[in-house]
């Protein structure tokens, strides 16, 4: 419903807006896809992840490992050895998700490695954005691939392959 809302009022703006404004669409994710660097670096990117992902799933197989032996083993140790083998399969679990969330929690490794691969791509089309903002004397740029819905859109106004052309990546 908040959705419709919004939607609803920035089509209300645009049309009250219209000739007093000028505005374009982009696709941003057509742009980024259309960007061999980024293809890249999302290789990259992908790569990383599933070593890490598998680093850590060794680490919880490791953590199940050693409690089903302690489930096995259970019965015949004494009160002390229990509480041992429990505090070292509480504290392998713990090492696991530190680990789980040092690779892929928020600002994270991967978010860092994103940041370092991705971020200098980004930052080039939103200066190429704001170059054909200030050349065409734009009011404000909408980016259909983001958040913010957009129902209908001329065409005429996507300015994607102009910002691709700015990149000097060829179609």
């Amino acid at each position: 419903m908040k959705k419709i809302f919004i939607t609803a009022a920035i089509i209300l703006a645009l049309g009250g807006a219209a000739s007093a404004q000028r505005y374009c669409v982009i696709d941003t994710k057509y742009i980024l896809e259309s960007i061999p660097e980024y293809k890249d670096s999302q290789k990259k990117l992908d790569a990383v992840a599933d070593q890490w992902q598998k680093e850590i799933d060794a680490k919880f197989q490791e953590v199940d490992k050693m409690y089903k032996s302690y489930q096995a083993e259970q019965v015949m140790l004494t009160e002390e050895l229990k509480r041992k083998r429990e505090d070292e399969i509480v504290a392998r679990e713990k090492e696991a998700k530190d680990l789980q969330k040092k690779r892929f929690g928020y600002e994270g490794d991967l978010f860092k490695k994103r940041e370092e691969l991705v971020k200098p791509i980004q930052d080039r089309i939103y200066n190429a954005v704001q170059k054909l903002s200030a050349s065409r004397m734009y009011d404000f740029v909408l980016d259909k691939a983001s958040g913010a819905t957009v129902i209908f859109y001329d065409p005429k106004i996507d300015k994607s392959e102009e910002i691709l052309k700015s990149l000097g990546v060829k179609k």
